[in-house]
């Protein structure tokens, strides 16, 4: 059965003036598929076999392609947006016909790159969806302390950051482990700091401590030498200040004074730093 939506092999049925007509089966031409002759290799013969992506043209035909789509039914990809219209948007996915991004399945911008699901709809028609919740699995391979790549597709001010992992997994930094600003489409690195029960992953854009400590202290260290070795902080700054000017939390920014203290180049005085 021809399906749309997913790279399959088809065989060369018959050769015409348009191109080839494929089917699933040798020699069945009821129920074919035009292959376009620009998409036709040059060798090929009635009986070969070919791979091809199968989905509706601009006419509602069903049409072939030997090209490859940057995400197949149920897959996750991340996608620019070409034209927003008053029906929805219309998303550069690699082929002629760009796909189609209901207004109910994701409010998106002209020019900016969201991660978004391929489904079809009732009428079977290929769309795309930013509610890719449902199309992420709980079953990964993952571990705590394993490391990370994610595409952030959800933003909830009160929760986290919501995460694509691998672009198959679902994934979620908690605001307490988010210490700079993200936005749906970015890509982020981090490690699995837990698996819950149903094998979702609590993940950290953080080192464990120990390591993010050098980095930490590093980096308060650089901006000391840059504002001429003096900051208007101090272990008794507030949590908000720390955060905003920093990226850190209270603790970590402790940490890292502590360590840099240890080394002895800095000194903490009531209501700023100074190198030594």
């Amino acid at each position: 059965m021809i399906e749309t939506g997913n790279i399959q092999t088809l065989f060369v049925i018959k050769r015409t003036p348009h191109g080839v007509y494929l089917n699933d089966i040798p020699d069945r031409e009821e129920g074919s598929v035009l292959l376009p002759s620009k998409w036709v290799p040059e060798d090929v013969r009635v009986r070969d076999a070919l791979r091809v992506f199968v989905y509706r043209d601009s006419e509602d035909r069903l049409i072939a392609t030997t090209q490859t789509p940057a995400l197949t039914l149920g897959k996750i990809a991340v996608l620019n947006v070409r034209e927003v219209t008053g029906i929805g948007a219309f998303l550069d996915w690699g082929l002629e016909k760009d796909l189609f991004l209901p207004f109910r399945e994701g409010k998106v911008e002209a020019g900016k790159q969201y991660p978004v699901a391929l489904y079809k709809d009732k009428s079977g028609r290929l769309c795309a969806t930013t509610h890719i919740d449902r199309y992420l699995s709980g079953d990964s391979p993952y571990q705590k302390g394993d490391p990370i790549t994610g595409i952030v597709y959800r933003v909830n001010e009160q929760m986290g950051v919501f995460v694509a992992v691998e672009q198959q997994f679902f994934g979620m930094i908690p605001n307490r482990e988010l210490f700079r600003p993200v936005k749906v489409g970015d890509v982020v690195h981090a490690r699995v700091t837990g698996v819950r029960e149903d094998g979702k992953l609590n993940l950290s854009v953080r080192e464990k401590a120990y390591v993010q400590m050098d980095s930490d202290s590093r980096m308060i260290y650089d901006r000391l030498v840059q504002t001429g070795g003096t900051l208007p902080f101090s272990d008794k700054s507030s949590p908000e200040e720390i955060r905003r000017e920093f990226g850190l939390s209270k603790a970590a920014f402790k940490r890292a004074l502590g360590r840099l203290l240890k080394e002895q180049k800095i000194i903490i005085k009531e209501k700023e730093i100074t190198t030594v």
